[in-house]
């Protein structure tokens, strides 16, 4: 790989990446045998994790998406915004929500009691990198790819003001 003026490492391969989220789906697969799940990706930054998971996962499951906003430039405001929506309802079903990156937790914790009070069976998180030190939230996700220090990282879905989602492995972004 040619040296990137935008990174200080990589973190974890993209050799490391597809290993894990097998790994995943073979987990999720054999804990949700004959409910049929509805996955829930979190836009934008899970659509390359989502669509690799799901080619893991081996029982009969519905797709969606959702995406919510908790910023206004590089700043939180405190207030997330439902900017999509699930396109049906989930009352009864088991909701397994697909994120990037679990980080303050914040969003998550206000999407899981929505998703609650809309009458879901059962909500898990499924997130592909953890990073509990920087916690504000009581959330804790059943299944994670990897857990990892409060580093800021780009890569396979994960951006730095949009750019880098496309990358094929998850790496520091360096700092200028």
């Amino acid at each position: 790989m040619p040296e990137q003026p935008f990174l200080e490492r990589i973190l974890i391969s993209e050799e490391q990446l597809a290993a894990r989220v097998h790994e995943l789906g073979r987990q999720i697969s054999a804990d949700y045998r004959g409910k049929q799940p509805l996955f829930v990706g979190i836009l934008r930054g899970c659509i390359l994790f989502y669509a690799d998971l799901m080619k893991n996962i081996s029982v009969d499951c519905t797709m969606d998406f959702m995406c919510l906003s908790s910023y206004a430039g590089t700043g939180s405001t405190g207030h997330v915004r439902t900017m999509l929506d699930l396109r049906e309802s989930i009352k009864g079903r088991h909701v397994v929500i697909v994120e990037d990156i679990v980080d303050t937790g914040l969003t998550l914790d206000y999407l899981m009691q929505h998703l609650k009070d809309r009458g879901a069976a059962s909500i898990e998180i499924c997130c592909l990198l953890d990073k509990p030190s920087n916690r504000k939230a009581e959330v804790h996700p059943k299944y994670v790819g990897f857990t990892v220090e409060n580093e800021f990282v780009i890569g396979y879905g994960l951006d730095y003001n949009e750019l880098y989602r496309n990358l094929p492995y998850i790496g520091v972004f360096k700092k200028q």
